[in-house]
């Protein structure tokens, strides 16, 4: 296989964040991409701040190089729930058809699943997307990106490509 695929991942929880309940959605992440190609570099938990969210996303792209940064939580309806909104001050150029890939394989599991609000789009050579806070949505997100995750490196790395018909 090809190059190693550093990830991040970024567990939004105020409840986590504050020690009062045990972070299971990032975990959930790490099995999910436990492997070759997949080096999970970072790891942390934050509240939903806004500020803190979006200063750690581009601190690990600008800073720590990451290739991939997911997040988990704050995705949803409550007011509390900025990934989102901090997620889009930080990237430089959008990549939809992520969120809604994650979607159309999501729903068919579970019908909430239409009910996050994530995003995902490039910052410098990073891809950040946003995976929901449920240990069970994060993970089943992860997996499901796990296959186009190393193509999208590629892509992004300026490498050359080929693709399969």
């Amino acid at each position: 296989m090809g190059e190693l695929v550093r990830v991040g991942v970024l567990t939004i929880s105020d409840r986590c964040a504050a020690g009062e309940q045990e972070d299971l959605s990032g975990p959930a992440i790490k099995t999910a991409l436990a492997g070759d190609p997949f080096v999970i570099a970072l790891y942390a938990v934050v509240p939903d701040d806004r500020k803190q969210i979006a200063e750690t996303l581009k601190r690990w792209c600008d800073e720590h190089n990451c290739d991939v940064i997911l997040t988990t939580g704050g995705t949803g309806f409550a007011k509390r729930d900025v990934t989102p909104e901090a997620t889009r001050k930080v990237i430089e150029r959008d990549a939809p058809n992520i969120s809604q890939y994650l979607l159309i394989k999501s729903v068919k599991k579970s019908p909430f699943a239409a009910l996050t609000r994530g995003i995902a789009g490039v910052r410098r050579s990073a891809l950040i997307v946003n995976l929901p806070g449920s240990p069970t949505g994060a993970g089943d997100c992860a997996a499901i990106l796990a296959p186009i995750l190393p193509h999208a490196m590629e892509v992004l790395r300026g490498a050359a490509t080929e693709h399969p018909i």
